[in-house]
């Protein structure tokens, strides 16, 4: 009955919102095609021992972030004591490389001992058996390992949970040479993103004009899928995290996570096939990432700065942003790839870690 309990508080907490990283449905689509792709293998089963009643990848996909709060419901007995003993877990989620740089590598500006390259390595290290004291410092389980992959193979294919971009006191994009140059005065951190923002009404106008509306749910009154602007902007980082989730999908005439990821399958996706330990694997996905975020980039101009107040009572700098008129149809499309590519790569990982 209590494990019963606790996998029902889990789906609650995956339906009431759609926060962070790519979104709730970004994560369910990177589960969902792994889940068709692993079916009837090996890894299949191995992720089932691993899994509770009811669950799936693309159910458990979006866990990692529903650890942050409540905003996804209550929090279960297995996440208060995930977050108990891991008080930096919101830190697994990303790295900071600035963009215009070719690849990831240890101890580089914007990575660090605990950053989503290096927590992706410990989670493969413990599904395969090979993990130590050294190497799993944060003693994560096989299961918390198998919840973490799930997750952190979509966020790592987030061109922006990879890619930073840094700013220059005069404005514009500046690449820090160490990590001492970004110090709030000459060189400041963007913070992936969360500091650049967009004006949503132009932003709003725009997407109408080029992504098709959603397909019509059965059965229900539909809303207009933008709906009205809740602030006169959007950081940068969360267009990217959802806004071009709903893009995608909606390009491609899907309305769930689930029709994306059989429409992605059915397509036959050219997917590039890692090579190498799968420990390594982590590397690679972050220097494609890398790649794609110059992509994220290209023609995005800087605009004036302002000041702005967190809840803390902080006081951070802002920047407007000016994106192409164009920017939601090469960014969902650079999204659609990004999805489809994370999927492939979780359903390989596991296939390489249990043949």
């Amino acid at each position: 009955m209590k494990k019963l309990a606790c996998i029902l508080a889990l789906g609650a907490a995956f339906a009431a919102n759609n926060a962070l990283a790519w979104g709730n449905d970004g994560h369910r689509i990177v589960g969902a095609i792994a889940d068709r792709l692993i079916k009837g293998s090996n890894a299949e089963k191995q992720v089932a021992t691993l899994l509770q009643q009811g669950e799936s990848l693309a159910g458990v996909a979006s866990w990692a972030d529903c650890v942050k709060g409540t905003y996804c419901g209550p929090q279960t007995p297995e996440m208060v004591e995930y977050t108990t003993a891991n008080p930096k877990h919101s830190e697994y989620h990303y790295t900071d490389v600035p963009f215009q740089l070719p690849k990831y590598h240890d101890h580089g500006v914007g990575t660090a001992e605990e950053d989503v390259v290096q927590t992706l390595k410990q989670a493969i290290l413990v599904l395969q058996g090979k993990d130590t004291a050294a190497t799993n410092p944060h003693r994560f389980s096989k299961r918390q390992a198998l919840l973490l992959l799930t997750h952190l193979a979509g966020d790592i294919h987030q061109p922006l949970h990879v890619g930073a971009a840094f700013v220059g006191k005069e404005g514009g994009f500046v690449v820090p040479q160490k990590q001492s140059d970004i110090d709030s005065l000459a060189v400041f951190d963007s913070r992936g993103g969360n500091n650049l923002l967009l004006d949503d009404a132009t932003l709003l106008a725009n997407s109408e004009k080029l992504i098709p509306p959603a397909p019509p749910k059965e059965g229900a009154d539909v809303k207009p899928a933008n709906g009205a602007a809740k602030s006169p902007t959007k950081p940068l980082h969360s267009y990217w995290d959802t806004t071009v989730v709903d893009y995608a999908m909606r390009r491609v005439s899907t309305r769930t996570p689930e029709q994306f990821a059989q429409w992605a399958i059915a397509s036959k996706p050219a997917v590039a096939v890692n090579s190498g330990d799968p420990v390594t694997w982590p590397y690679q996905w972050a220097d494609d990432a890398l790649a794609v975020s110059k992509l994220s980039y290209a023609e995005v101009k800087v605009g004036v700065s302002s000041k702005q107040t967190s809840r803390s009572g902080e006081s951070y700098t802002v920047w407007s942003l000016a994106v192409p008129d164009n920017y939601p149809v090469p960014s969902s499309a650079i999204a659609r790839e990004q999805l489809i590519k994370g999927g492939y790569h979780l359903a390989a990982v596991l296939q390489a870690i249990w043949p």
